[in-house]
C-alpha cells in the first residue's frame, strides 16, 4: 500500500511531504503576523499617547507601506533566483530587527528613526508574505486548483485571525508589561520561530531553473494586470478608515481603553480571518453540487467588491442622520469584514490561479506590489481624511475605493479561460 512504499514512489508519500512544508510554511507565516499585528497596534496607541495626531501616526507607516511597494516587485524575482525559502527566512531576520530597533529610548524615537525601523518592518513583512504565497502554488502544483483555493484560504484566513490576535497581543503587552517589554518578548519569539523553520523547510523553493531578468517581474498577463488593479483600491478602501481613523475614533471619541480598542480590533481581524478561512465553503453555499464544483473567477470578484462598496456608505449614511456610532460602527465593521474577507480569498485564489507554475514568484510579488500601494494609500488618507473629514469622510472614500475595484473587475476572466499553469519538472 502506499504507506509501505519509498516516498519518492508514493504519492501518498508525497501527499504527506506537501503537506507537512505547508504546515511549516504556515506556521512561520502565524509567528511573524502576530508580530505585525502587535507592531502596529504598539505603535499606533503608543505614538498617539505620546501626543502625535492621527496624520503624524499616520505618516510613521509611510515607509512601511513605500517599502512594501518596492519589496514585492524585488522579492518576486529574488524568489525565484534564490528560492522562496530563503527569502521567507531573510524576512523574518529583518522583523526581528526591527522590533529590537523600536526598544531604544523615547528620546531616539524621532519620526525619522520610526520610519525606519518601520520601512525594515514593511520589507520584512512583505517578503515573508510574498514567500508563503507563492511556497503555496509550488507545493500543490498543477492540477490541484480546489486543493489550491482551499490551501491559500486557509493560510490567508488564518494569517488574519492571527495578525488580529497580534492586535490584542500588542495592546495587552503595553498595558502589562509596556512598550519595549512588549517589542523585546515580540523579538525573541520571532528569532526561535525563524531557526526552527530554516532547518525543517526544504532548499530551493520556487527557484527558476534559468536566473529571470528583473524585466520579467512585469507582468504582461492582462488578467493579472486588471486584478493587481482591483487589489489596489480593494485593500486602499479597507485602510482608509481601518488603519488609524477607526482606532483613533474609538479611544479619543468614545472614551475606549487601549485594551478595549485592541480587543475589539483583534475581534474583528479574526472573525474576518474565520471568514476568510471559510470562503471556499461560503460561496458554495445553495448551491447545485455541480455549480459548487466551479472555481471562483472574474464574475465572483465583481459580485463581492460591489456588496462592499454598499456598507461603508451605508454606514457614513446612518452616522449623518445621527445613529449612534458605536452601534453602527461596530455591525457595520461586522459586516464589512464578511463581505471583504470573501473579496480577499477570492483574489488570493485568482492570482495564483492565473500565474504560470514557473513565474508564480514574480506574479505573486507583482500583484502584492499593487496589495501594498493600496495599503499606502489608504494609510495615508486614513490619517489626513480622518483628521479633516471625521470618520464619515473616511468611510465616504472607503465606499468609492470599493467601487472602483467592482469597475476594475469587469475585465477579469473566469478561470477556465486563462492559460493553464504549466507542469513543473
Amino acid at each position: 500500500m502506499g504507506w509501505l512504499v519509498l516516498p519518492r514512489a508514493s504519492p501518498r508519500s508525497a501527499m504527506d511531504t506537501e503537506t507537512r512544508n505547508y504546515l511549516t510554511v504556515t506556521a512561520g507565516y502565524w509567528a511573524f503576523t502576530v508580530t505585525d499585528g502587535a507592531i502596529r497596534m504598539l505603535v499606533v496607541l503608543y505614538f498617539h499617547l505620546l501626543g502625535y495626531s492621527p496624520f503624524e501616526v499616520a505618516m510613521l507607516f509611510l515607509f512601511y507601506e513605500v517599502f512594501g511597494i518596492v519589496t514585492n516587485l524585488v522579492g518576486g524575482w529574488l524568489g525565484a533566483r534564490i528560492g522562496l525559502n530563503l527569502t521567507m527566512h531573510i524576512g523574518m531576520g529583518l522583523q526581528v530587527m526591527a522590533l529590537v530597533m523600536l526598544t531604544v529610548p523615547d528620546a531616539w524615537l524621532s519620526v525619522a528613526y520610526v520610519m525606519v525601523a518601520q520601512a525594515m518592518s514593511g520589507i520584512a513583512k512583505d517578503l515573508n508574505k510574498m514567500s508563503a504565497k507563492a511556497t503555496v502554488k509550488t507545493l500543490v502544483g498543477a492540477g490541484g486548483e480546489s486543493r489550491l483555493f482551499k490551501y491559500v484560504a486557509v493560510l490567508t484566513g488564518s494569517k488574519n485571525a492571527l495578525k488580529g490576535a497580534g492586535f490584542f497581543i500588542g495592546a495587552a503587552l503595553l498595558e502589562l508589561i509596556g512598550f519595549r517589554g512588549a517589542l523585546a518578548a515580540l523579538a525573541g519569539m520571532l528569532a526561535v520561530v525563524l531557526i526552527v523553520t530554516a532547518i525543517l523547510l526544504p532548499s530551493g523553493v520556487g527557484r527558476m531553473a534559468s536566473k529571470p531578468k528583473f524585466t520579467q517581474v512585469f507582468s504582461n498577463t492582462p488578467a493579472i494586470n486588471w486584478l493587481s488593479a482591483a487589489r489596489f483600491f480593494l485593500f486602499g478602501a479597507r485602510d482608509v478608515w481601518f488603519v488609524v481613523g477607526l482606532p483613533v475614533f474609538l479611544y479619543s471619541v468614545l472614551g475606549w481603553s487601549f485594551t478595549r480598542v485592541g480587543t475589539f480590533m483583534a475581534a474583528w481581524v479574526i472573525g474576518y480571518g474565520m471568514v476568510q478561512a471559510a470562503a471556499p465553503r461560503l460561496l458554495h453555499l445553495g448551491r447545485s453540487r455541480q455549480a459548487a464544483r466551479r472555481h471562483p473567477g472574474g464574475r465572483t470578484a465583481r459580485r463581492w467588491a460591489l456588496l462592499l462598496a454598499t456598507v461603508p456608505a451605508g454606514m457614513a449614511f446612518a452616522l449623518h442622520q445621527g445613529w449612534p456610532p458605536g452601534e453602527v460602527l461596530i455591525a457595520g465593521l461586522m459586516l464589512f469584514g464578511v463581505f471583504f474577507a470573501i473579496n480577499s480569498a477570492v483574489h488570493s485564489y485568482l492570482i495564483l490561479a492565473y500565474s504560470d507554475f514557473e513565474k508564480v514568484s514574480m506574479s505573486v510579488g507583482f500583484y502584492y506590489m499593487a496589495n501594498a500601494g493600496g495599503r499606502l494609500a489608504g494609510t495615508v488618507l486614513s490619517g489626513l481624511v480622518y483628521q479633516t473629514q471625521g470618520i464619515e469622510g473616511c468611510l465616504w472614500w472607503s465606499s468609492a475605493f470599493a467601487l472602483a475595484a467592482f469597475v476594475l473587475s469587469l475585465r477579469l476572466p473566469e478561470v477556465c479561460e486563462t492559460k493553464p499553469a504549466a507542469v513543473p519538472a
